[in-house]
């Protein structure tokens, strides 16, 4: 028969320490000094997990992928009829615009736009102009 060791529990092995072996007693707060879980921290300066990122996934990991995201065709800005006027009617190209709203001011337009609103193309018509509608 062997003597019986006592063992020591884990429990009681950092009773009276300050911090714990945790460092600073702010690290031990949390999960604010770690910076998350699994690939979470990892940006431009996370150097610990850099190699778990270089080694996988580098292309997909950094970089922009917004390019990818985008679906269909680029979104147009709107552009107000009551914003075209006698001045801007000389310019004609408003490609990557869609023109909104009704004309009050009886101005004949001419107007070359990416998009254009029910409402725009029967005002437009209706003082003598017209919208030609493109895609880019």
């Amino acid at each position: 028969m062997g003597l019986k060791v006592k063992k020591r529990r884990k429990s009681g092995r950092f009773r009276g320490s300050h911090t714990h072996g945790r460092g600073g007693k702010k690290k031990a707060r949390g999960s604010g000094h770690r910076g998350g879980f699994g690939m979470a921290g990892s940006g431009k300066r996370g150097d610990q997990k850099k190699t778990l990122i270089l080694d996988k996934n580098l292309e997909t990991y950094f970089g922009k992928r917004k390019r990818r995201m985008r679906f269909g065709k680029p979104k147009l800005k709107t552009l107000n009829l009551e914003r075209i006027n006698d001045s801007m009617n000389d310019k004609e190209d408003f490609l990557e615009y869609k023109i909104v709203g009704i004309l009050t001011k009886p101005i004949k337009l001419n107007i070359t736009a990416g998009g254009a609103s029910e409402s725009a193309i029967k005002s437009v018509e209706k003082h003598g102009g017209k919208i030609i509608i493109k895609d880019k």
